[in-house]
């Protein structure tokens, strides 16, 4: 549906409102190419300067990667997950390690307390579909599923805040599990996270804390 053209600012506010809405619903996930300038045009009803404004702010807000010859890229979902990608992509990855690792710990402690039966329902679901990419050598989908089942464990704590800050930062971290996994899946790169869902689900909050703190330790070179 084409959008009302009042004056322009307030026109291209709703092309920035919009473009950000299919970044952040997921229509345009992390890593894809979004449709080109003319697609824009036609689909949103305004001329190529408000569409070329929009992505420009977009792009300078951490959200978007303009790309000569090759197209824009969704690098990020939000302002904040953009600044961090771009404060931190240079960043020691056993910092990165230990960051994970702490806030991690700190929520599987918590989810140990507080999951509810579709907390554990989705990290089943989520578990299984991690163990099944492993098994068919699938490097990409292994990593997709293992984040988010990673986010699930964290969303299980039922923090709204510690979630929001998993979540802007979990981009950077899938990141890092691309370069830790490598060019193809290894056995002795793989972390058994069966042993987390469990203790989740048995309300052990020690176990569950200390199976999340040990990406670090993967990380660092101790294979668990």
């Amino acid at each position: 549906m084409a959008l009302t053209s009042p004056r322009r600012s307030a026109l291209s506010d709703q092309v920035i409102a919009e473009l950000r809405s299919q970044i952040t619903s997921g229509e345009w996930p992390v890593g894809s190419r979004i449709p080109t300038e003319p697609e824009l045009v036609a689909q949103l009803g305004v001329a190529r300067n408000t569409i070329r404004e929009a992505v420009r702010a977009l792009a300078h807000n951490g959200l978007l990667d303009i790309r000569q010859g090759s197209g824009t890229y969704v690098v990020a979902t939000s302002e904040l997950a953009g600044v961090m990608h771009r404060r931190f992509a240079g960043a020691d990855p056993r910092d990165i390690a230990e960051v994970r690792s702490t806030l991690e710990s700190s929520a599987a402690r918590m989810a140990a307390e507080r999951r509810t039966e579709r907390d554990l329902r989705q990290l089943d679901t989520l578990l299984a579909r991690r163990e099944e990419a492993w098994a068919a050598g699938d490097r990409d989908e292994f990593v997709a599923a293992d984040a988010t089942l990673h986010m699930a464990v964290v969303s299980a704590s039922h923090n709204d805040v510690l979630t929001a800050l998993y979540a802007d930062l979990n981009h950077l971290l899938r990141d890092r599990l691309r370069d830790d996994v490598g060019q193809e899946l290894r056995p002795e790169n793989h972390m058994d996270h069966a042993r987390l869902v469990a203790a989740i689900r048995a309300g052990d909050v020690e176990t569950a804390g200390t199976e999340a703190a040990s990406y670090t330790r993967h990380c660092l070179g101790e294979r668990v």
